[in-house]
């Protein structure tokens, strides 16, 4: 696949990622699987992690300012 912003190709890896889930709380989701642009750093989430991590998010609770979760697909 190549990159929508520099045309260079995409990677699988895994990287951590931020999500903001409501004012007071932010999750960091650690071996994230995405692909991601080997020149730009520029990254795509696929639709079926994108679905697990929408089922990870849905189960946060919301009393901890900031919660980190290892991705399990």
């Amino acid at each position: 696949m190549k990159c929508t912003v520099c045309g260079a190709q995409m990677r699988s890896t895994t990287s951590d990622l931020p999500f903001k889930t409501s004012d007071q709380t932010i999750v960091i989701l650690k071996s994230l699987p995405v692909l991601q642009c080997e020149t730009c750093a520029q990254y795509l989430i696929e639709n079926a992690v994108l679905g697990r991590v929408d089922q990870i998010l849905a189960a946060v609770d919301g009393a901890a300012e900031l919660e980190i979760i290892r991705y399990a697909a």
